[in-house]
C-alpha cells in the first residue's frame, strides 16, 4: 500500500462539495456521518470556472468540511468524488486535480485530521499561479461573485 492509497480517510471540501452549494447535496446528502468545519494551512484558493481549486502555498489557509463518509456509502462515493473531480489515478495529464492525504485541522477542536484533498493538478496550478483569481482570505463561500447581468 502506497502512502496515499485509498485508505478510509474523510475528505476535506472547500467548494460545491460544502453545505449549501449545488453538488452537497447530489454527492453527501444521506451519505456522510459528520461534516466539521475545518482548514487546510499551507494552501490558497482560486476562482475556477464555477468551482475552486485548492493550490499548495506556503502561509496560505483554506476554509471548509471535513466530510467522514458513512462506512456503507464510502467506497461508491469516493469513486463517484474521483469523477466529478477529474481526477484519474496515475495520470496527472489527464486529471484537473490529484487526490492527496493531507492533515486539516478542525475547527471545533483544533485536532489535527489526515483526509483526502482534491489538489489542482501540477499542470492546472501552474496556470493559476500565472493566470488565476486568487480568493482571498481562502473561503469559497465568502468569495466576492460577479454582479448579475455582468455589471
Amino acid at each position: 500500500m502506497t502512502p496515499d492509497s485509498p485508505r478510509r480517510l474523510p475528505f476535506f471540501v472547500y467548494g460545491t462539495l460544502r453545505p449549501g452549494e449545488p453538488n452537497h447535496d447530489a454527492f453527501l446528502r444521506g451519505r456522510t456521518r459528520a461534516e466539521d468545519p475545518a482548514r487546510l494551512t499551507g494552501a490558497v484558493l482560486y476562482d475556477g470556472p464555477g468551482y475552486p481549486y485548492a493550490v499548495e502555498e506556503a502561509g496560505g489557509e483554506v476554509s471548509g468540511e471535513l466530510v467522514t463518509a458513512r462506512p456503507e456509502a464510502y467506497g461508491r462515493l469516493l469513486e463517484e468524488l474521483d469523477r466529478l473531480e477529474e481526477y484519474v489515478p496515475g495520470d496527472p495529464r489527464r486529471s484537473l486535480y490529484e487526490r492527496v492525504a493531507r492533515e486539516v485541522t478542525r475547527d471545533a477542536d483544533r485536532t489535527a485530521v489526515r483526509a483526502w484533498v482534491y489538489l489542482a493538478a501540477p499542470s492546472v496550478a501552474v496556470r493559476l499561479r500565472a493566470r488565476g483569481r486568487l480568493i482571498a482570505g481562502g473561503d469559497w463561500l465568502a468569495r466576492e461573485r460577479p454582479l448579475p447581468g455582468g455589471g
